[in-house]
């Protein structure tokens, strides 16, 4: 009976102290990516700076690249995301719809600035790094579907776009490179970078 009592809290203190494995790998792996770059630093590195035994870092993550998949997730991790694009599919207004969109791509790269010195010097530095992001670029494409799906169903599409053009112009507008020149080189505010897209988003894709 005593034995069954404690075993909740034997789970939690497991869970917490698992957290905190994780999270201690998270940051010395981020600190050294930016400081050795991402082809210099090992998994035994990685291990040490934790304070963590090699095969831990290996049972979590297998390999070096997942560390830096679970790296690039961190940023705005997929159960957040996921709230979005629900909020997006109920949303009834075409052009709301397309705001929220905005809102998703510019939470989405605030989160990302943070790392950005990290991503950039693995993207130069590591074909892992390229397929990563090629798989993350492909995910994101595929949830916006529903968004112009929605659109097509309700012939709210401007008029001659097809969906496929309608899909390739949603994922693109959204994407990095946009907000990395206005935010980042021009220094926008995130917030104008978010008005900005959601009317061109709107001006591009909404009919009369």
């Amino acid at each position: 009976m005593s034995d069954t009592k404690k075993r909740p809290y034997r789970s939690t203190a497991r869970n917490t102290q698992a957290a905190q494995t994780r999270s201690r790998i998270m940051a010395s792996a981020k600190d050294l990516f930016e400081s050795e770059g991402f082809e210099l630093v090992t998994i035994e590195k990685i291990a040490h700076a934790a304070e963590v035994s090699i095969p831990t870092i290996y049972s979590l993550y297998q390999s070096k690249r997942g560390v830096l998949r679970a790296l690039m997730d961190e940023v705005l991790p997929i159960e957040q995301f996921d709230v979005l694009v629900e909020k997006s599919v109920q949303e009834k207004s075409p052009k709301n719809r397309l705001c929220i969109s905005a809102k998703i791509a510019r939470q989405m790269y605030d989160a990302e600035r943070t790392q950005m010195n990290v991503f950039r010097g693995a993207a130069v530095l590591a074909p892992e790094f390229k397929e990563l992001e090629k798989e993350k670029e492909m995910r994101r494409y595929n949830r916006q579907e529903v968004t112009i799906k929605a659109m097509v169903k309700e012939k709210s599409l401007i008029k001659g776009l097809t969906e496929t053009k309608a899909r390739d112009i949603l994922w693109a507008f959204t994407g990095r490179d946009f907000y990395r020149m206005f935010v980042v080189e021009q220094a926008w505010s995130s917030n104008d970078y978010e008005k900005w897209l959601a009317q061109l988003l709107i001006n591009t894709l909404v009919g009369d």
